[in-house]
Formats: structure tokens, sequence, C-alpha cells
């Protein structure tokens, strides 16, 4: 059983997931907008606002801190310069998913997470 359990596994290797989660993250920063599975955004979500929050302070140890995340120069500037000040007086609630469709290949549901 699972319950409690901290995280979706979304049926890959620990350094797949982590891949994944990594590549859904700069994507999100450069067209602030993508669509996905359901799972995927989920999970994405919760990785993406842990790194908005610490991206939010705005010194060199956020920097250093998203781009060990990241491992993206550009994005982790943007993240950083951008979009984080946006959020400064907002705690949490950075991403929207939205529900649309089902995929025709698969039937998998999918969303859109957009940032707020």
């Amino acid at each position: 059983m699972r319950h409690g359990h901290g995280y979706r596994k979304l049926g890959r290797t620990s350094s797949h997931r982590k891949a994944l989660l990594k590549n859904l993250s700069i994507a999100l920063i450069a067209s602030e907008k993508i669509e996905t599975t359901l799972p995927k955004a989920k999970e994405l979500q919760s990785y993406f606002e842990k790194l908005i929050t610490k991206a939010k302070k705005d010194d060199s140890m956020a920097h250093r801190l998203v781009f060990s995340h990241l491992q993206h120069k550009d994005s982790v500037k943007k993240l950083v310069k951008e979009i984080a000040p946006k959020y400064s007086n907002k705690n949490g609630g950075y991403t929207r998913i939205i529900k649309t469709r089902m995929r025709v290949g698969d039937a998998a549901p999918m969303a859109i997470v957009e940032l707020v």
C-alpha cells in the first residue's frame, strides 16, 4: 500500500524521473505554459513551486540552489530575475493545472500547466 507516500513514481527510475521534472520545468520557464499528462502535471506543480520559493530570495545562493536542480543557465536567470519577483508577495499557488482532454493514442488524461 502507498499510504502517505510522498511522490508519484511515474513508471520511471529515480534518475529518469529527476531528468523528466527538470526538462518539464525548463520548458515551463521558457514558454510559461505546457501540456502534459495529468500525473506528470501534478508532480511538476510540486517540484516547480518549490523552485520558485527558492528563487524568490534573489541572491547568489538562490541562483546556486536553482541551478543545482535545473542545470540550465538561461532558465535559471529567467526564473530568478523575471518570474520569481512577480510572486514576491504570494505564498504558494504559482502554477495552475487545467484538465483538457483524453489523449487519442492511449486515453491518458492530459492537462495544461501554466504560471498564474
